[in-house]
């Protein structure tokens, strides 16, 4: 699941099958900015670089245990997206998986980044024999990409988490069916 090197104009997706120092540091800098850019992640302001870094390490910890899966999108700089895909669920849910913490920086969006980590998380799902995906957001933009991507909509909670600044805001839930790959 790598695709070829990063360029300027083309970001590279790659699994990382284990997360080192360097990925922390880089995969904290992208949370900070975008709690900092106001998305609703599951942290407030201030979010420091150590609060960031350590919850990164428990991801980390959950790839190493083969829970979570991690993507990323690497441009020159560094990485400059994430994604994960929850892969431990009960039992009596083999088939499905959550998707978790899609990340763009500020800097890389509008570049089709989002989508193609969306796209690398479906593939990477049905690799792992998961047929149904489910994630929530609080972003009208990516209401739009995972529309765009052929998710389904199922509804809205009102005032379910609170933006970095301490607003209330909704959160919309959103399942995609795969399809098998064939034998």
């Amino acid at each position: 699941m790598t695709q070829p090197a990063a360029t300027d104009s083309a970001p590279r997706i790659r699994l990382l099958s284990s997360v080192g120092d360097a990925h922390v540091r880089q995969l904290a800098d992208l949370l900070v900015d975008c709690v900092e850019g106001g998305a609703s992640v599951s942290f407030m302001l201030p979010l420091t670089p150590e609060r960031a870094q350590a919850f990164w390490q428990r991801v980390a910890e959950g790839v190493a245990s083969g829970e979570r899966a991690l993507l990323v999108a690497e441009d020159a700089q560094g990485i400059v997206g994430t994604v994960q895909l929850v892969l431990g669920q009960p039992e009596n849910q083999p088939h499905r998986a959550e998707v978790s913490k899609m990340l763009v920086h500020r800097r890389a969006r509008r570049q089709g980044i989002g989508a193609l980590l969306m796209q690398a998380a479906e593939q990477l799902a049905l690799e792992h024999r998961k047929t149904l995906l489910v994630l929530d957001t609080s972003s009208a933009e990516a209401e739009r990409l995972y529309a765009r991507l052929g998710w389904t909509r199922v509804g809205v909670i009102p005032g379910y988490a609170l933006l970095p600044g301490g607003a209330p805001c909704d959160t919309t839930y959103f399942y995609r069916a795969l399809a098998p790959q064939a034998r």
